[in-house]
């Protein structure tokens, strides 16, 4: 079923609360009604809009925003000790962390309380505490625009890496992700190397599922600021990565800095880290500041456009840019 809505305000289904307006915004459910909204062609301009929770908003948006609606989540196969497990687009990321947690299935309890939904997880390829969807994703299901047919991809195909995807780049504008294929496991697989969470873990008890998922959504809690309090779009920045011989620079300078081994042989930064040593942590300027706990996260200070954030932002990065000689990029989404 098709939902339909024109001249709305984005307030409520933006996570930094940024009050714009979009031409059009449709929610929908399945194959048939992505056909019907494409039945005459796709408009000059038009994108997803899933949760809200990694998009910020710098203008009314003129074109159409289409939202999921769909939720269903169901085992597809069996295996014994392999689950594969279909969530459709809609499905809220943490309803279904704490469905796969509910019937003892490892893989994905060290995303707990990530905001947004399952169809935006493969996009952005989410992540946290060591961990990221690319690792259990098996299937992508969507659908394409320009044939009107379904097609799925696998993930050897989805061009994985750090907040990347095949879908933010080659396939954007021309596919809408309808379910995502998840590869669970029923044996113990516990990642507990990342930050707090092995002292979390074992304070509630010891190694579990469920003692995992409570340690990482507290961690999470204590860290990052509720949107419906400060709106926020979590991390605004992501974590650059530089090659051996920029880190051994940066390391000489700065010892303390903390540092992590990449997957293409280059350094993880933190620009967390980076930040809050540039003096930005807690400062704010007018309605948008960096909050207190997490330097990553940007926040609405009370009715700040998307205009002031990015460019609170951009001054930001080029402090850090000033100081260390590293850029550090955006994770959000910018329309």
């Amino acid at each position: 079923m098709i939902r339909e809505f024109h001249h709305i305000s984005l307030r409520d289904r933006n996570s930094f609360g940024v009050e714009q307006q979009a031409a059009r915004l449709a929610e929908f459910e399945t194959a048939d009604d992505l056909r019907a909204i494409f039945a005459g062609g796709a408009p000059a301009e038009w994108c997803v809009l899933s949760g809200g929770n990694n998009i910020l908003f710098t203008r009314d948006y003129d074109g159409l925003l289409l939202t999921p609606a769909a939720r269903g989540i169901a085992v597809t196969k069996d295996e014994g000790d392999r689950v594969y497990v279909r969530a459709e687009a809609g499905v809220e990321w943490d309803d279904l962390v704490e469905w796969a947690v509910e019937r003892g299935l490892w893989g994905i309890e060290n995303l707990s309380l990530i905001p947004g939904k399952a169809g935006a997880a493969p996009v952005q390829n989410i992540g946290a505490y060591g961990c990221e969807a690319k690792d259990v994703i098996e299937r992508v299901e969507m659908f394409c625009v320009e044939t009107g047919t379904m097609l799925t991809l696998d993930a050897a195909h989805c061009g994985f890496g750090y907040r990347e995807s095949v879908f933010k780049h080659t396939l954007r504008g021309r596919v809408v992700i309808t379910a995502v294929e998840l590869r669970l496991s029923r044996t113990p697989q516990p990642r507990l190397d990342y930050g707090d969470v092995a002292r979390e873990v074992e304070a509630r008890g010891g190694v579990s599922l469920r003692n995992i998922r409570e340690a990482i959504s507290a961690i999470r809690r204590a860290k990052l600021p509720d949107p419906k309090v400060a709106g926020n779009a979590g991390s605004f920045f992501k974590n650059p990565v530089v090659g051996a011989s920029e880190a051994a620079r940066l390391l000489a300078a700065w010892p303390d800095m903390p540092h992590y081994p990449a997957p293409d042989g280059g350094v993880k930064l933190a620009a967390g880290w980076l930040i809050d040593r540039a003096g930005w942590k807690g400062r704010s300027e007018g309605r948008v500041g960096v909050h207190e706990r997490q330097a990553l996260v940007l926040v609405n200070r009370g009715g700040a456009t998307g205009a002031e954030v990015i460019a609170f932002a951009r001054r930001i990065q080029r402090s850090v840019a000033e100081r260390f000689g590293v850029e550090i990029s955006t994770e959000v989404n910018i329309l």
